[in-house]
């Protein structure tokens, strides 16, 4: 936001106030001298109102929230209504409503009124109205469109209201503050300013003192939207860059599941090999001692020729064999070792 530098106000005529005898004592703060019978604005209260006003209605637009500008005077109306729509911001230039704020469900109903005659153009109603009808409808609209047409996107009361002259926009002033909606206004030296919360003091008569504190005001909103823009994008930004590490971070977690599960597998089958070999090795160890067992027993029982008869029968009898008694000691051997 570009300084105002005080030779620019000065060629512009900000200073410039009203006849003496017209002044309001209220003003007094504000008013630098008097010069044949006008009184003089100090210049360097403006330049300070002006940045705090600047700043505040920056803070505003940033927000996201809407400012109304009211001004229906010949000399501001068209400066309004150019400088304004750029921003994409409500006004009113033609006569202000009353309860345009105050009984804002009404307003809204105009409003909608106007779109759904614009509504009845396009769906093809408009083509079985009579002449009459369609007189009547195109003037309602033509009336809707002068008075409402330029607040026609303001969904909801606004978070501020800028005014020039309150003197004659008294109605849209009072409205605003029985809402409590904060008031920046451009106050003459016959105006109130005890009224304003953030009060300009400045000629509100002059085209060009008019042109150059709009200039101000809305390359402060100006600056508070793209401020939003930038911020929004940013947002955006780093939402998409979260959004793409977090898919990444899934797909390297699920590459590291399938990769374990793989090494899982391949690790499994050795092991399972490495069971039926063991298995096998104990099986054929077992048999081995088996047979190593075995074989002294047989060893033993081939040797039998030193015992004695008795001891061989007491063998064979332990052994199940029958018919011990008839037996030689040949044949118990035989018996024995079969």
């Amino acid at each position: 936001m570009s300084k105002l530098k005080f030779e620019d106000l000065l060629n512009a005529g900000v200073h410039f106030g009203h006849l003496k005898r017209k002044w309001n004592p209220a003003m007094a703060p504000y008013i630098f001298e008097e010069k044949k019978g006008i009184h003089i604005i100090d210049l360097n209260k403006t330049i300070a109102h002006l940045e705090n006003s600047s700043a505040a209605l920056k803070q505003i637009a940033k927000s996201g929230k809407k400012i109304l500008f009211v001004a229906t005077k010949k000399q501001a109306k068209d400066i309004i209504s150019e400088r304004v729509k750029e921003l994409n911001m409500p006004y009113v230039t033609e006569r202000w409503s009353g309860g345009m704020l105050t009984n804002f469900a009404t307003t809204r109903k105009s409003i909608r009124k106007m779109s759904s005659i614009d509504k009845m153009q396009t769906d093809g109603t408009w083509s079985t109205l009579n002449k009459r009808e369609r007189l009547f409808k195109t003037r309602q609209r033509e009336k809707l469109q002068k008075n409402f047409g330029s607040i026609a996107d303001m969904t909801r009361q606004p978070a501020a209201i800028f005014i020039v002259d309150i003197i004659k926009e008294h109605i849209a002033l009072k409205e605003a503050k029985r809402l409590n909606i904060p008031v920046f206004a451009m106050v003459d030296t016959n105006s109130n300013p005890k009224l304003v919360d953030f009060p300009i003091p400045s000629n509100d008569d002059a085209t060009k003192s008019i042109t150059l504190i709009l200039d101000t005001v809305c390359g402060a909103i100006k600056e508070g939207l793209e401020e939003r823009r930038n911020a929004k994008d940013a947002a955006d930004k780093d939402a998409k860059a979260k959004k793409d590490a977090s898919t990444g971070s899934a797909t390297e977690v699920k590459t590291d599941a399938s990769t374990s599960s793989a090494t899982a597998e391949k690790v499994e089958v050795p092991k399972k090999e490495e069971v039926k070999v063991e298995a096998k090795a104990d099986a054929s160890t077992s048999s081995a001692t088996t047979e190593k067992v075995e074989a002294p027993e047989k060893a033993e029982v081939k040797d039998l020729s030193s015992n004695s008869v008795a001891e061989l029968k007491a063998l064979a009898k332990t052994a199940g064999v029958k018919g011990i008694s008839t037996m030689k000691k040949a044949d118990l051997i035989e018996a024995l070792s079969k």
